[in-house]
């Protein structure tokens, strides 16, 4: 059986005229997909979770450190999930937390020289694996569906998730 057909959408990517649906169903099988491979890697190959690679690619993107309120903002997450994380990289060295130097009531975690070490070993991983799997991709293809995706997100954004009552 074929990698292709080993990957079955949700409704079997079939809802009749539901064309935005179906689509929506696409998204989040590849997502899926792609989380779920992603997940087991970093689990089999390094012993570490996919929020653990998240907090650390956060803070390799921000060297001078950010408060927590501020990473859970850029991964999209609450405080408490983010707080755990933290807790198991601070633990494991990975971090440093320090008081905030213009506001007292806020923490700057950053990584640590053992954090960098080990997020560029990781990143560089990521990095292969994603690659690996939109091989099957042109490039044409990648910088349309880049494109598209884009457009998208602007779509979603202009949405700003409002609710019908």
């Amino acid at each position: 059986m074929s990698e292709r057909t080993a990957i079955r959408e949700k409704h079997d990517g079939a809802l009749d005229d539901r064309g935005n649906v179906r689509l929506w169903l696409r998204l989040l099988t590849c997502t899926t997909v792609i989380e779920k491979r992603l997940k087991r890697r970093f689990a089999d190959q390094y012993g570490i979770t996919l929020p653990r690679f998240d907090v650390m690619a956060a803070l390799d993107r921000h060297p001078e450190g950010m408060t927590m309120g501020q990473l859970s903002q850029a991964l999209l997450v609450s405080n408490g999930n983010v707080t755990g994380v933290v807790q198991t990289l601070l633990r494991d060295r990975y971090l440093s937390i320090a008081p905030s130097p213009t506001d007292g009531r806020a923490s700057i975690v950053r990584l640590t020289p053992l954090g960098q070490e080990c997020f560029g070993g990781l990143a560089e991983a990521h990095h292969e694996w994603v690659d690996t799997m939109l091989a099957g991709l042109t490039q044409n293809q990648r910088t349309t569906l880049f494109d598209l995706l884009g457009a998208l997100k602007d779509s979603l954004a202009a949405d700003n998730g409002k609710e019908q009552a």
